[in-house]
């Protein structure tokens, strides 16, 4: 039995409702990065980090690779980086229309193609 595909995109954006994989989707736009880069740049311990990752694994949103000693993690696709931008723009259209656009938008707008 084949799941409706509404029901697929809750568990898709259910999937990406913690602060610290949005996080680290935000930070893998830049591209690849070391796993021991990660948690000094989303404020978190590792144990919270390396749970969270595994998730974004086992989704299929992240791909990590081990290069020599170190795990790289990535972005596993174009179209994720485009969901991360889109995301901002209507965050940032809803909070501008109530007035309240925070500061790390209003800098992202300015500099946003």
């Amino acid at each position: 039995m084949s799941v409706p595909l509404y029901q697929a995109k809750a568990e898709f954006f259910r999937m990406l409702g913690h602060p610290v994989r949005i996080r680290v989707l935000e930070l893998l736009q830049d591209g690849p990065s070391p796993v021991r880069d990660l948690p000094a740049a989303i404020e978190v311990e590792a144990p919270c980090l390396s749970q969270q990752l595994a998730v974004s694994r086992r989704s299929g949103i992240v791909a990590s690779t081990r290069q020599g000693s170190p795990v790289v993690h990535a972005l596993a696709g174009g179209d994720v980086a485009d969901l991360m931008r889109a995301a901002r723009r209507i965050l940032a259209e809803m909070l501008a229309g109530r007035g309240r656009l925070p500061a790390e938008l209003k800098d992202a707008e300015a500099v946003a193609p």
